[in-house]
């Protein structure tokens, strides 16, 4: 007869862990305790040495379905006489706690078996939930996870829940989101001045009703708010953009059931897992050739944002809308993030019914708490791994586990796609998207970000690390109101960090930068670069750069992509001149203007960045002259390439006094030349696709040729176009690199802040 002592660490409250030690002890016949603490799940066991070994195992092996075990620890203990039980102790100790904090997790089958049961007490209840799904992350306030802690806090169990969160056999055992009609949430319907609207009827039959009426609701979910219209009615999605200010970018749609997402898009096996899985992300995918889904929804891809029905209120709204339906119609709804541009989703009642009062005509609302916004993920499969394009619910707040123990660091990322990280002993908490930090709303989610990992990591964090821009409101934060020892690191070298990061990767390594534009060490506009970096020397500097190239009009030019390709245009002594100018005088004027700018060096900074080609090309072929968000010209440019094309333009490898340049212009010239010769745009395309890959390619080399570096990491917004990333981590794995790319984050400026972060550690263990 023996006593053990267990500390299991990492994500184990919040998942049914306590409940499930409990059954276990009881199937092998031990007696003891399990409680949480500061160091994780503590457990006692006693009892026979084989049932103890059995015990250990089924630990290991057979833990809940959402559980993830990091480490666990065990030591023998005196053995206790006289105890007769089994028991769940209160949790102790939470000042300092290891443990994982749980994201929120999609409905499991048992309970969407309940909430579509007629003769279940769940039946169309749209808060179910177990200890196997549900929310966590946006309705808990603070560590221990449990009930008090939640904002559930203000319902009371009505008996036949709390009986089911007493029964050890029961699912809901210590499930803190418990509830049911009779004890739990509500949802109620009204206008868009917040007034009640079909009182007396069902507010999810009607909801379901006004969407199939074209009309535009305002839909409280797990995160925040979603938009909602019908995704088949044309008008209505047209409509939803115009009062959204959301032009062109896609719209993301939500369907009931996988099958009706195969209805509507071409799935992979690795696809038809995630949308199905315990997350259930936005998932970019290939529609089919016959789908009724409005075409306005994705109008500058190939590909259309599908998501399945995660929580129980969306299933509910479906079910309503099926009775509406024919048999033969998509079941389909537009949910895309309750914003307008520029600013976050809507969190409260009363800040949606303010913010997106002119948006929505109706409002589905309900009275339990959001305490933490997360929009939704969105994801893509490229060769059967997944990557990011938006980390938020469902993978935040899961940890960067890094390879060292370090100090606490807070990275606070760039201005565009902002994130923030705060790191922890061995792990990097890196925050859900937030955006773009360019009005006071965006700010104040920053703020709220950052106030709350560090309230539930329960860390204070030694320093502060930035971007090198001074204008930045996140520089601005880190050096006038953190209060903390601040440093500052470039932009590209931070998003090279963040990889090698996240591949655990430390020595030095070959990095490649591709993005639109960050602030460099000499204060011109980096985006196209080759680097070198050994994160355990914090040796960096930069091996070479795209050919730099003027943008006149600064941050304008960036709005109005046929500004980039006059830059270029100028810098190779061509006319700025585009196929519409002889019957438009005001773009006549405007390129006037702009030869001047260029000739006089007004406004016109160097910029050397690979998005600003992407954007260059797309203008000169007439894809695009302004754009309404960030990367369309690069994404309107891979849409439209003839994959049957294999030719390839000739881009050199200079060595110059500032390292090797990769001479983007040369490759510029023989696009205008096959331009002037009326070659398709489509051709065009793919050979400047194929004959970037292989010029990097040839880049690295050159690169690993002087540094003897054979690691090469892969970052920045550029690495989102797949064909890109594809060709390139192809012909560098040909070439016999390792290539490392990012797993965890987008490789978008979302990754900033882990880069900063890790390097503020590094330089705090340097002293």
């Amino acid at each position: 007869m023996k006593r053990i002592k267990y500390i299991v660490n990492g994500r184990v409250q919040g998942v049914g862990f306590r409940p499930f030690v409990f059954r276990l002890a009881r199937k092998y016949g031990l007696t003891g305790l399990v409680k949480n603490t500061s160091q994780g799940v503590s457990i006692e066991a006693q009892g026979p040495e084989e049932n103890l070994e059995g015990f250990f195992r089924d630990l290991a092996e057979a833990s809940p379905p959402l559980a993830e075990i990091v480490s666990m620890l065990d030591q023998e203990m005196d053995f206790l006489s006289g105890e007769t039980e089994f028991s769940i102790k209160a949790s102790t100790g939470q000042d300092r706690h290891q443990v994982l904090i749980s994201p929120d997790w999609a409905i499991c089958r048992d309970c969407t078996r309940e909430v579509l049961d007629p003769l279940d007490r769940r039946y169309l209840y749209p808060f179910t939930n177990c200890t196997n799904c549900g929310p966590r992350y946006t309705i808990t306030g603070q560590i221990p996870y449990d009930r008090r802690n939640t904002s559930m806090a203000c319902f009371d169990m009505c008996p036949a829940c709390l009986a089911e969160y007493r029964d050890p056999d029961n699912r809901r055992f210590h499930a803190q989101p418990n509830a049911c009609p009779v004890c739990g949430p509500r949802v109620r319907l009204t206008g868009s001045s917040g007034e009640p609207v079909f009182t007396g009827l069902d507010p999810l039959a009607q909801s379901a009703s006004l969407l199939k009426q074209g009309r535009i609701m305002a839909i409280k979910g797990l995160g925040g708010f979603h938009l909602a219209c019908h995704a088949t009615d044309h008008e209505a999605v047209l409509e939803l953009r115009r009062r959204k200010h959301r032009l062109h970018k896609p719209l993301a749609v939500m369907v009931p059931a996988l099958e009706d997402a195969d209805a509507l898009a071409v799935l992979s096996r690795e696809e038809k897992e995630i949308l199905r899985g315990q997350i259930r992300p936005i998932l970019a995918v290939i529609p089919r050739k016959s789908s009724p889904l409005s075409p306005a929804l994705a109008p500058d891809t190939e590909r259309i944002g599908i998501m399945l029905a995660y929580t129980p209120l969306h299933l509910v709204l479906f079910e309503h809308l099926k009775k509406l339906s024919a048999p033969v119609e998509a079941l389909a709804l537009v949910m895309t993030s309750g914003n307008t541009s520029s600013e976050p989703i809507c969190l409260g009642n009363r800040e949606a019914l303010e913010r997106l009062g002119r948006v929505a005509d109706y409002f589905l609302l309900h009275n339990r708490d959001i305490l933490v916004r997360c929009d939704d993920s969105v994801a893509f499969v490229q060769d059967g791994k997944t990557g990011f394009y938006r980390r938020a619910r469902g993978y935040t707040p899961g940890p960067v586990f890094l390879k060292n123990q370090g100090e606490s660091v807070l990275g606070v990322g760039p201005e565009l796609k902002n994130t923030v990280c705060l790191t922890k002993r061995d792990q990097a908490f890196v925050s859900q998207h937030i955006g773009d930090l360019k009005n006071l709303e965006s700010y104040s989610f920053f703020l709220e970000c950052i106030r709350h990992l560090e309230h539930i990591l329960r860390t204070k964090p030694k320093a502060v690390v930035c971007d090198l821009h001074p204008d930045y409101l996140s520089t601005r934060f880190a050096r006038d109101e953190s209060g903390l020892p601040v440093y500052a690191l470039q932009h590209h070298f931070a998003h090279i960090l963040s990889v090698m990061a996240e591949n655990r990767f430390q020595g030095p390594c070959l990095g490649l930068a591709l993005d639109g534009a960050g602030l460099g060490d000499d204060g011109t506009l980096w985006g196209g670069e080759l680097l070198f970096v050994d994160n355990n020397k914090l040796s960096m500097h930069r091996l070479g750069c795209f050919q730099p190239v003027a943008l006149p009009g600064g941050d304008k030019a960036v709005q109005e992509p046929w500004r980039v390709a006059a830059g270029f245009l100028h810098r190779l002594g061509r006319n700025i001149q585009f196929g519409d100018t002889p019957d438009n005088p005001i773009m006549i004027r405007e390129q006037e203007l702009l030869k001047k700018m260029l000739e006089q060096n007004i406004n016109s900074p160097l910029s050397t960045g690979c998005g600003r080609l992407f954007d260059a090309v797309a203008a000169l072929l007439g894809l695009v002259r302004t754009i309404s968000y960030e990367g369309q010209g690069a994404v309107l440019l891979e849409k439209i390439q003839d994959p049957g094309e294999s030719g390839l333009y000739h881009v050199p490898v200079i060595n110059a006094e500032q390292g090797r340049i990769l001479d983007t212009l040369t490759l510029f010239e023989q696009i205008c030349r096959d331009r002037e010769r009326g070659v398709a745009p489509a051709v065009i395309s793919r050979r400047f696709h194929l004959s970037l890959a292989r010029a990097l390619c040839r880049w690295v080399q050159a690169g690993a040729e002087e540094t003897g570096v054979r690691h090469v990491g892969l970052s920045g917004g550029v690495m989102q176009n797949l064909t890109l990333s594809r060709l390139l981590v192809s012909n560098l794995s040909q070439a016999a690199f390792n290539v490392l790319t990012h797993k965890s984050l987008p490789p978008n400026d979302a990754c900033i802040s882990l880069g900063q972060a890790v390097f503020g550690r590094e330089l705090l263990r340097h002293g």
